[in-house]
């Protein structure tokens, strides 16, 4: 399973802490580190069991589960930049004041007005996951969707793909199975996104060079400067400036 699937399928408790427990591991949500149950780790002096390892792992790395969540894209979290500012802030124990006087905003009511409003949003997410959660009960397609990679540039109608139009596009364009060559590359939107992300699916968690990159899309498809443009218009791919080293964005798949 790939680290965005269990990132998005964590509950809210795993969510928190930033890993799930595994049979014979923790497992970090946040990039996707292991940590091996029965094994004692040593860190600056000290020794610890795998689940307190894996909550300094988290400290050390992300600073905190919050820190890396007020991160995630916005079209994920549905907050403003500033929202996610005032949120950090709080979460450090500032008061109004500190708050008001650290973003130059207002005053101390102000803040106490966006305290309000997001303790208003904080219900609202309440009422909607006990209506999603109701309607996962009776709505036997809700789940047939594939979700959206997490680095996606733009989540719209393109995104609405049932796994079932998945698998036939794929099957459509990769004649002899997705290891082997794209017959055609689409001319629907829709389709060229499923194409894309199988296509980033081949690709190693490593850095490519440019002329690395072209070889391995060339074995997809001749037109590899198509390919390599769609997967990074498509939030698959990041680069350098000048295009000399490319490399998979986190949490691709």
């Amino acid at each position: 399973m790939g680290k965005s699937d269990l990132f998005w399928d964590a509950g809210l408790e795993e969510l928190k802490q930033g890993y799930t427990e595994e049979k014979n591991t923790y497992h970090c949500l946040l990039c996707n580190e292991r940590i091996e149950k029965g094994v004692i780790y040593p860190y600056k002096g000290m020794f610890y069991e795998a689940e307190r390892f894996m909550r300094i792992h988290i400290e050390e790395e992300h600073i905190s589960t919050l820190h890396y969540l007020l991160g995630v894209d916005k079209k994920f979290t549905g907050l403003t930049e500033h929202q996610s500012a005032l949120l950090q802030l709080f979460y450090e124990g500032k008061s109004d004041k500190e708050v008001q006087e650290a973003l130059a905003i207002g005053s101390s009511s102000t803040i106490r007005h966006h305290r309000f409003v997001l303790k208003e949003k904080e219900r609202q997410a309440k009422v909607f996951l006990a209506m999603m959660s109701l309607l996962k009960e009776k709505d036997s397609m809700q789940d047939d969707f594939v979700p959206p990679h997490k680095t996606a540039t733009m989540v719209d109608e393109r995104y609405a793909i049932t796994e079932e139009e998945e698998q036939e596009v794929i099957k459509n364009f990769f004649l002899n199975g997705v290891q082997g060559r794209l017959k055609i590359f689409p001319s629907k939107e829709k389709q060229r996104l499923i194409i894309i992300r199988e296509i980033a699916h081949r690709l190693e968690d490593k850095y490519y060079t440019e002329k690395q990159l072209n070889e391995k899309l060339s074995t997809v498809h001749e037109d590899y400067a198509l390919l390599r443009r769609y997967l990074v218009d498509y939030g698959f791919l990041d680069r350098k400036q000048d295009g000399s080293e490319y490399w998979l964005k986190t949490n691709h798949k």
